[in-house]
């Protein structure tokens, strides 16, 4: 009889301390999970914004490139 009340409440114990354990690291995984999420969404954004910066450049050196010429053309006829 001893033995059975014994074994009833060490598995008693063990199926609590299963239960908190499960518990806890569910919660822990939901947490972890929200921060990947966080960093996910950071990163996201940092690269839409590299690629509008990325699409932009082009544009702004064939603006160089112009100002250029035109500096250029003006330089030639203040020499004349």
């Amino acid at each position: 009889m001893v033995a059975l009340i014994t074994g009833g409440v060490s598995l008693l114990g063990t199926v609590i301390t299963i239960l908190a354990t499960s518990s806890k690291t569910a919660q822990d995984m939901k947490i972890n999970q929200a921060v990947t999420d966080t960093k996910i969404e950071e990163l996201t954004r940092e690269v839409r914004k590299h690629n509008g910066f990325a699409e932009r450049m082009p544009v702004v050196e064939e603006q160089i490139k112009v100002l250029n010429h035109r500096v250029q053309d003006l330089e030639d006829v203040e020499k004349k």
